[in-house]
């Protein structure tokens, strides 16, 4: 029952992001705002644009830190079962070549309302599907060691986006791919697997070392604190670490931290607030089951994801329904449709998931 618990918090957290995520998107399906919205460098021209904008910033290293951490959980799990080091690395290798292919050949396409195949774009669920393949190489080591893997990611990324490369020559794919973000892959794999392995700390004290939840939840909410404050110091720097200026504290411009590509401001920023708010959802659920809901999420993340998105992009896109002539308020009324339809068929599959033995669902 124990182990039931541990993964409780992790499942509930992760529903909430796919929610965040589900809002990020249809305000990108439904809102004006896009018609002229750089994501690159953006501008917002009020309150509400700007923070339905900036939540979505948390959803992508929330995903690349919970992907981690759970990597790391099960691989101790399969070793425990019995498994050996090849077989236990090969179950995630496998699933992050599928992650790969997902992105390739459905998410791309998708976008468009499945208009047109998409082979040349490497997104987030490519990047998942690296970081987990390249995390198989360094789940053994000690946690201490893996931290220091991640520290030097997110030392070494400032210093790697200064490499100077021709945008219309060969090598830009290799910056694109590691380093930089462009029109080929927005999510470069070294920043973002830092944050993957991050996780996979995190999973030594969430799951082995922390053993009492109230040690768990309050240590966790502890160092997220102590991330942010670090964060917040480079950020006042103005200097290394930083990509976009910023005009005062607490303005728009000072929260704007550059997330295409991630730079250290970013990941020290986001790992802080992703750490502290699963410490904070394992003490609300040590305290009241409010937070179950997002678990229906949370269990079946990537299907949730490859379904919403043509359900929004094939209403708006292919129908010709309200496609981005509202603002904040049709961004919600857009989620709350969205929801209606995605709660129950992430009910569904869960079920099906839980009993299943066909292997690709498993996958799924």
């Amino acid at each position: 029952m124990a182990v039931k618990e541990r993964f409780l918090f992790i499942d509930q957290f992760r529903g909430l992001i796919g929610v965040m995520m589900a809002l990020g998107h249809s305000n990108y399906y439904f809102n004006n705002v896009w018609l002229s919205l750089d994501p690159i460098d953006p501008f917002f021209g009020t309150v509400g644009q700007f923070w339905l904008r900036y939540m979505g910033y948390l959803c992508a290293p929330g995903f690349l830190i919970m992907n981690g951490a759970m990597v790391y959980w099960a691989y101790l799990r399969r070793m425990k079962h019995g498994h050996s080091p090849w077989k236990a690395r090969w179950s995630f290798i496998e699933r992050g070549l599928f992650l790969i292919l997902v992105q390739l050949l459905w998410v791309n396409s998708a976008w468009g309302a499945f208009s047109r195949l998409r082979l040349t774009h490497f997104g987030i669920i490519a990047t998942i599907g690296t970081s987990m393949i390249l995390l198989t190489l360094i789940i053994t080591w000690k946690w201490w060691q893996r931290l220091i893997v991640a520290g030097v990611l997110f030392i070494a990324q400032p210093f790697l986006l200064k490499i100077p490369y021709d945008l219309d020559g060969p090598y830009h794919y290799v910056m694109q791919f590691f380093i930089d973000s462009g029109d080929y892959n927005k999510y470069p794999i070294l920043p973002w697997f830092a944050l993957a392995v991050v996780g996979s700390v995190m999973a030594h004290f969430w799951f082995e070392k922390w053993k009492d939840p109230e040690e768990r939840s309050g240590n966790s909410m502890t160092l997220g604190i102590v991330l942010v404050l670090v964060a917040v110091g480079v950020r006042m720097l103005r200097g290394w670490g930083n990509t976009f200026p910023f005009s005062d504290f607490g303005s728009y411009s000072f929260f704007l931290v550059q997330k295409y590509p991630p730079n250290l401001v970013h990941n020290l920023w986001f790992a802080g607030a992703i750490i502290f708010m699963v410490g904070f959802f394992d003490w609300i659920g040590q305290r009241t089951s409010i937070l179950k809901p997002f678990g229906i999420v949370g269990r079946v993340p990537l299907f949730f994801y490859c379904v919403h998105i043509p359900l929004l992009a094939i209403f708006t896109r292919r129908l010709g329904i309200y496609y981005r002539e509202g603002e904040v308020l049709a961004s919600f009324v857009g989620l709350a449709g969205l929801l209606v339809v995605m709660i129950p068929l992430a009910i569904w599959f869960g079920r099906v998931k839980k009993t299943s033995k066909n292997h690709i669902i498993k996958l799924i």
